[in-house]
């Protein structure tokens, strides 16, 4: 079977290995920068941006692929399985209407009203600064500002961490109204949900979800969560495949929203197929939709994706087949942290073109796995670009070991110009998560 993957990131580095361990599998790769743990594994690729529709669907009937699998959001958004789907080529991934749920936050946040599905925040959509100014008054701004399109992660603020009372919310509602940030001159607001973040992966075959392991990332530069928002800058999933906080009826919640969000998206004639998650805020009042987005997690996959035991084209071809129901996720029960090498200034302005030094041999003998992202190889040199360079990801039975041998692992990856927020999976962050739920829980 001849399987292209889309992307060149970490992302695409950790789906490209559960696709490898298949049989009878030859690997085809499209990516806009020369990710070596890709090219190693890839019989041939195509170096080019993802958002290139035209030329992928042209490198796609070249190569004769049987199937294919997109790891960013951009090309969904761009129609690419549309594209695809009319030359006949199969594609584990949603068309351009059912990725609506990620690229447009505006219709995600109708479609979960119209349907009455749990977990709702109270929001508004504005294109006037004065209609937003007494939307967020109202609110007495405890609220999250959104730009309605894609942002790469980047673009959420929220009170208390990235602006304090109405008249900074409004400075930046303006920045994203006249900069059209996101693509579209309107943002979105909503109240701010107080909680624990926590993310749920699954594959849909549209009527099917079956999940994996939950997961929290980190989406702050700086330890103890402070400084801005990033693409996440590591993550950590646990052995039982829940999280520390986090009970089997929290986790059966979250996967019974999805399970309705996909629902949704077929009454509205649009069929989901494909990997699909849920950023969810458990509160004190249950749990609450942050985002849907329509693909893996970055770095959320990279928890889970090393620890599939279930053949991964197995699955993709139940989802293209409509079969899930009778599949079911195996994963080894072993808990993971996972925490991104990035370029020094990241999250501001990256360092360019600094060289970074990986021992892969070494990294290897710790037993951990490493997952290349943003970098650029020139003459077997590796290079950062402006965002994530790569991502190391360590595994045993607890936590705190897989966070040792993360960190272990990262003693072998050098370079003058990077930075790594090593709290990540530690226990002291861990156990804060933990005592912000036993107070909130307890004030209800």
């Amino acid at each position: 079977m001849n399987v292209l993957v889309i992307g060149g990131g970490a992302r695409e580095h950790a789906i490209c290995d559960a696709v490898s361990r298949s049989e009878n599998v030859t690997l085809f790769s499209v990516m806009k920068n020369l990710n070596p743990g890709i090219e190693r594994m890839a019989v041939d690729y195509l170096l080019e941006k993802e958002t290139n529709v035209d030329r992928v669907v042209e490198y796609a009937k070249k190569n004769n692929i049987d199937l294919l699998l997109v790891g960013p959001e951009a090309p969904l958004e761009l129609g690419l399985v549309d594209e695809l789907t009319k030359n006949n080529i199969n594609t584990c991934a949603p068309t351009r209407d059912a990725a609506r749920i990620e690229t447009d936050k505006e219709w995600m946040r109708n479609l979960v009203r119209k349907y009455k599905i749990p977990g709702q925040l109270t929001y508004g959509t504005f294109s006037d600064v004065e209609k937003a100014k007494r939307f967020i008054e109202e609110l007495n701004a405890e609220v999250a500002i959104k730009p309605i399109g894609l942002t790469g992660g980047k673009g959420v603020r929220v009170a208390g961490d990235h602006f304090n009372g109405t008249d900074e919310a409004i400075s930046y509602v303006k920045e994203v109204i006249e900069n059209k940030i996101g693509g579209v001159a309107k943002v979105l607001i909503e109240e701010k949900a107080i909680g624990e973040e926590f993310t749920l992966q699954a594959l849909s075959d549209g009527s099917t979800i079956v999940t994996f392991p939950a997961v929290q990332d980190h989406k702050r530069l700086l330890p103890g969560d402070r400084g801005p928002n990033t693409g996440g800058m590591g993550s950590y999933s646990c052995a039982d495949g829940l999280l520390p906080f986090l009970s089997q009826d929290d986790y059966n919640e979250g996967a019974s929203i999805l399970k309705k969000i996909v629902d949704a998206l077929n009454k509205e004639g649009c069929r989901y197929v494909g990997p699909i998650y849920g950023q969810f805020m458990l509160t004190s009042k249950g749990i609450k939709i942050i985002e849907i987005n329509a693909r893996f997690g970055d770095p959320e996959n990279m928890n889970v994706l090393p620890l599939l035991q279930t053949d991964f084209i197995e699955l993709c071809t139940s989802m293209l087949d409509e079969t899930l129901s009778n599949k079911k996720i195996q994963v080894q029960e072993r808990s993971t942290v996972c925490k991104y090498v990035v370029p020094e200034g990241y999250g501001f302005k990256s360092m360019v073109g600094e060289k970074i030094h990986v021992g892969e041999e070494f990294v290897k003998d710790t037993g951990a796995e490493l997952f290349f992202a943003s970098v650029n190889k020139k003459n077997n040199d590796i290079f950062t670009t402006s965002s994530r360079s790569l991502a190391v990801v360590g595994i045993a039975d607890e936590i705190g070991d897989a966070e040792k041998i993360c960190e272990e692992a990262l003693s072998h990856v050098k370079g003058d110009h990077i930075f790594i927020r090593h709290d990540i999976g530690t226990e002291d962050l861990i156990q804060k998560r933990v005592n912000h739920m036993i107070e909130l829980r307890g004030s209800r």
